[in-house]
């Protein structure tokens, strides 16, 4: 897609139904991929990113057949693959199944995109060592080489919150002899806990320690992934600072991804969940968004990891919040698809926000009224959708450059958006 020019809207109005869940919707797949049986997943999102897992465990020997949005998967043995497997962009595929192959006694060979070929992979590997996983890659960076080898399972701590390395240790110990303990200092994501209870695997999991017998057989499942959190933010965002009132429906609303949520209510959002129910083992609800003023807030270290991706949203709404916001320990976003703490910092200021960047956050001075300008999207998805949010509030027109990125979560994002905005 060519460079997409964005006018100011009104308001944002009526009923959205976002994208299904993207960290849900990989986990389904990996786990159907060497599960007993034929596992069916409803409510499959095919996005890059997705199709880049599906295409991947295809690799290492699963049958994989796609009927609209619904997948099926019939698991098989590890094998190793014959070619290098292509991770494109996804950080949370190569990670992921770094573990899964390490424990399923496959080796294989990583790769992936110019992007994810600069992303960090030793906070990955080195734990995987010490399961006795043989992993290697030149300078903590792709490719990765992944050798056959007997794993069992370890005591870890973690020493910074992540769902893909903690992930990778539960997919890895799998496969594993003896019992996996993991510590938490501070709670991330917890979607692979609870949809390896749906495969049939029995693991503790509370108070941040989750204790798991290794070697455990996966069995096939039926599962119905619902609405990305992540995806429902940003229209979050934009009833937010278009003043509005909105509902999204059917969104994952587990505690450990809900953090924009309770950030922005926090800075005065008024919002309230409706029809709340479970899809397997995720709570989900309809969330109605309402007209409200925000207010400047501060926001540290243990409330990123349940809103880590939406911290540039969350900086997009403190420039049209009354007062000054603070948000700190979100050093992680420099090492995603971009820096995006550098992205949002420049971007923004290129709009009239009054933004301080700091090594892990930012200091924002509000309300501001944004100016259109000409921007980038850093070819990244989020930053991309962030920009497009920015450019409504905004006095003028403004020009995002190429903004294909979206695919990698939010196929048909723009269309969605372009629905429920008034000019």
């Amino acid at each position: 897609m060519k460079n997409l020019i964005i006018k100011p809207a009104k308001k944002i109005s009526g009923s959205v139904r976002i994208p299904p869940d993207k960290s849900i919707s990989h986990r389904a797949a990996m786990l159907a991929s060497a599960a007993s049986g034929t596992s069916v997943i409803e409510n499959f999102l095919l996005s890059a990113d997705c199709k880049s897992t599906l295409s991947a465990v295809a690799s290492f020997g699963a049958k994989v057949k796609k009927k609209g949005s619904t997948i099926t998967v019939t698991g098989a043995p590890f094998s190793t693959p014959a070619k290098p497997v292509d991770c494109g962009n996804s950080g949370t595929t190569v990670r992921l199944l770094a573990g899964f192959a390490a424990g399923q006694g496959a080796g294989a060979v990583f790769t992936g995109d110019g992007s994810l070929s600069k992303r960090p992979m030793k906070r990955v590997m080195e734990p995987l060592k010490l399961m006795g996983a043989s992993v290697t890659c030149k300078n903590g960076r792709l490719p990765m080489r992944l050798k056959k080898a007997e794993l069992h399972g370890i005591n870890y701590t973690m020493p910074v919150p992540s769902a893909q390395v903690k992930s990778a240790l539960l997919l890895a110990a799998l496969g594993a002899s003896g019992e996996i303990k993991i510590n938490e200092k501070i709670i991330s994501r917890d979607h692979t806990e609870r949809i390896l209870k749906l495969f049939g695997v029995r693991i503790s999991a509370a108070a941040g320690k989750i204790r798991m017998k290794c070697g455990q057989t996966l069995k096939a499942c039926k599962i119905k992934v619902p609405g990305d959190i992540s995806s429902a933010a940003f229209f979050i965002c934009a009833a937010a600072i278009l003043k509005s009132r909105l509902k999204i429906l059917d969104v994952g609303v587990n505690p450990t991804r809900a953090g924009f949520l309770r950030a922005l209510g926090k800075m005065g959002l008024k919002y309230r969940l409706s029809n709340k129910r479970f899809l397997g083992k995720e709570p989900v609800a309809d969330i109605l968004v309402m007209k409200s003023s925000l207010r400047g807030a501060v926001f540290s270290a243990k409330d990123m990891p349940s809103m880590i991706d939406e911290v540039p949203l969350l900086a997009l709404c403190a420039t049209q919040a009354e007062g000054k916001t603070i948000i700190s320990g979100a050093g992680e976003l420099a090492v995603k698809e971009c820096d995006r703490i550098e992205a949002t910092y420049s971007e923004l200021r290129k709009m009239g926000a009054d933004i301080t960047k700091r090594p892990d956050g930012f200091i924002i001075r509000g309300p501001v009224k944004l100016k259109g300008a000409a921007v980038s999207g850093f070819a990244d998805h989020r930053i991309i959708m962030m920009l497009a949010l920015a450019a409504l509030a905004a006095d003028g027109k403004s020009v995002i450059d190429d903004t294909k990125g979206v695919e990698i979560s939010f196929p048909g994002f723009f269309k969605e958006l372009g629905r429920h905005i008034k000019t």
